[in-house]
């Protein structure tokens, strides 16, 4: 795994020393990311500068180094990630005359656009990545994001100059970057503890979507400057919604064992493809339904002891580590757990902006950072069970909603309307149950707005934010999949879109690369996913248990009484710490003539919040903690704004 960053002027006025100096000064800002080697390419000409920090996965020798460029010298490539069909794509090029100087997949995607063009090379590429490259005849670059969204790709303007890179910190570097903090963006963040692509904390920032090609020249690179639109400008070459779509209109025709079978088979090879490595491999290992079936099918395809890694918390009843414990032991892995205290975890807490650089306010980040550095310690791989719950119904709150739904059907039409508009009156009162409650749930207009309530923090953020109008996302849709599938298929959809790639792979993806990690989702191959989504609603959840197939396929590895055992979580005590031993730190970062000298929040909101909670009102630690999230991460930007007050200039 790797990072990259650079920078496109419109117009070609800087040398090449100084494009040098400042493509390297972005790319050092991700030395965490790919601590191994690094490298810069510039075209002083053309006003490109390419900039890479790689982390030694495939051919560790100088042969991977880059940016790379192709055979015929035509295009020139940072990348970050894996291709993992770059064996079978490698074949099928040699066959057609290309030659290898090494065995990396960066030189298999070289000689892919060669072949095909960017875009049908792109879509023959299956895996994790981001990439910038840049065409020397088109005088073109692209940027482009691999289908599911496992690895990120900011992009933004430095004044009139194009700046990109693997974490926002790489456009901080660059002197004109001083984007003023997007009050929409924020709003999003109060709504969902993160924020969504394509959108960013930064004006005149974006996240690249998941499954897009963004071409971008001169020409184009100026206009952005003024009115880039993320939505008309990417281009998508992998639509999820329509990809679910067409598997729901086509569903699989097999009974349970058949489908038992293909399951199988298409993890076990999932799994096997992410083992490739010339370093060692190792697995997260809850214990849970996700992580267990990749640790056995990983174990089932090694010839040695995998080695798994574990986080146990002391005097915690989400303590996972003992169940972990237990299927480590009849699997025969190489298991290590590490038992942490409170005192460990919250150690852990000054150091998240630095380590997200964006606000970020999901509080399993700290679990999962502590796991990263553990896993760290004896491998540079490590699998995840991710995704298990988006593609065969994993969440309890799926269950409510279906639950919700079905009452609020009930409900006359004319009826459901008044609700709805009382409901919007009633703002964050909805979140403590009531009257706000039912009228917010009974007032929806379609199993979008029902989620929504499931999984939203301040219902009404605009009503805390100074001048801000918080955009929608694919959660503000009655109907997510626009009358395909079932509600149940909506909800997974929606959060496969939207909570999957800007939540939970944003948050593996930063705890792991801030430690020099790679972390590979073999359930999120899009194999697995199309086959879970052309799959009937009673393969995932029967009878009240989620995870149905998932849990069949477990049996063949695991005995019964493993697999059919409640997950413990892997949460953060957030109304312990901010009662106790965070108390003075949120004070600080809640302090109102700090939050009004902002002029972002409603000072006198937010400290009403505060009052309640430390009152003994227990639902106002999701949306303080978004806030704290956000003003910790803002006096560090600051911080790093003040340091590189003189950095080198070009452009």
């Amino acid at each position: 795994m790797c990072g990259l960053a650079g920078l496109l002027r419109p117009m070609p006025d800087a040398g090449a020393a100084q494009l040098t100096e400042l493509a390297r000064a972005m790319g050092d800002q991700l030395a965490h990311r790919g601590p191994d080697d690094s490298g810069v390419w510039v075209d002083a000409d053309a006003g490109i500068a390419l900039s890479h920090r790689r982390l030694s996965i495939q051919d560790l020798s100088p042969l991977g180094h880059q940016p790379m460029a192709s055979a015929d010298g035509r295009y020139v490539v940072a990348y970050n990630g894996e291709i993992y069909n770059f064996g079978a794509l490698r074949e099928v090029l040699v066959a057609r005359g290309h030659g290898f100087r090494g065995h990396s997949d960066t030189e298999v995607l070289l000689a892919a656009v060669s072949e095909w063009g960017v875009e049908q090379a792109i879509a023959h590429c299956h895996g994790m990545f981001a990439l910038a490259l840049w065409d020397r005849q088109e005088r073109v670059l692209w940027l482009a994001r691999d289908r599911v969204g496992k690895k990120p790709l900011y992009y933004g303007w430095a004044g009139d100059t194009l700046v990109f890179g693997s974490e926002l910190k790489a456009l901080w570097r660059h002197p004109a970057f001083d984007n003023a903090v997007d009050r929409d963006a924020l709003g999003l963040l109060l709504k969902y503890d993160y924020i969504p692509a394509p959108h960013a904390i930064h004006e005149r920032s974006f996240k690249l979507m998941p499954g897009t090609l963004l071409r971008l020249d001169a020409a184009t690179v100026a206009q952005g400057a003024a009115a880039h639109q993320p939505e008309r400008d990417q281009r998508r070459y992998w639509d999820a919604r329509e990809r679910m779509t067409a598997a729901i209109a086509a569903p699989f025709a097999g009974d349970r064992r058949e489908a038992e079978q293909h399951l199988d088979t298409l993890l076990r090879d999932a799994v096997a493809q992410r083992m490739v490595a010339d370093v060692p491999v190792g697995v997260f290992l809850s214990g849970g339904t996700d992580s267990s079936i990749v640790t056995a099918l990983m174990q089932a395809q090694s010839t040695k002891p995998v080695r798994s890694f574990t986080i146990g918390f002391e005097g915690s009843h989400h303590d996972e580590a003992p169940l972990a414990r237990e299927v480590a032991e009849h699997l025969g892995t190489a298991h290590r757990e590490l038992y942490v205290s409170g005192a460990d975890a919250l150690a852990v807490v000054p150091t998240l902006p630095d380590m997200f650089d964006e606000p970020f306010a999901d509080a399993s980040q700290v679990p999962t950072a502590l796991v990263c550095r553990l896993a760290r310690s004896d491998v540079t791989v490590a699998l995840s069970g991710d995704g298990g719950d988006e593609l065969f119904f994993g969440y309890s709150r799926y269950q409510r909603a279906l639950r919700n739904l079905r009452w609020q059907q009930r409900v006359p039409a004319p009826l459901r309307r008044l609700l709805a508009r009382a409901a919007r009156q009633h703002g964050e009162a909805s979140r403590t149950g009531g009257f706000a409650a039912l009228a917010a749930e009974m007032g929806a207009r379609g199993v979008g707005d029902v989620y929504r309530q499931r999984i939203t923090r301040w219902r009404d953020p605009d009503a805390a934010l100074l001048g801000a109008s918080t955009p929608a996302t694919i959660y503000d849709e009655p109907q997510p999949l626009r009358g395909a599938g079932t509600a149940a298929d909506a909800m997974m959809l929606a959060d496969f879109m939207t909570y999957l790639p800007d939540d939970l792979l944003c948050k593996v993806d930063r705890t792991s690369m801030a430690v020099g990690l790679e972390a590979r989702a073999p359930l999120l191959d899009t194999r697995v996913a199309q086959f879970a989504w052309s799959l009937p609603l009673a393969f995932k959840h029967d009878g009240g248990e989620s995870k149905v197939l998932l849990k069949q396929v477990l049996r063949r590895y695991l005995p019964d009484a493993m697999v059919d055992r409640g997950k413990r979580g892997f949460g953060a005590p957030v109304t312990a710490w901010l009662r106790g031993d965070l108390r003075e730190w949120a004070d600080g970062l809640l302090d109102p003539a700090q939050l009004r000298a902002q002029r972002l929040f409603d000072a006198d909101l937010v400290q009403g919040l505060w009052r309640q909670f430390l009152g003994g009102e227990r639902k106002w630690h999701t949306h303080l903690w978004n806030v704290l999230m956000f003003q910790a991460w803002h006096r560090h930007w600051q911080a790093q704004r003040a340091a590189l007050a003189t950095p080198p200039r070009a452009g």
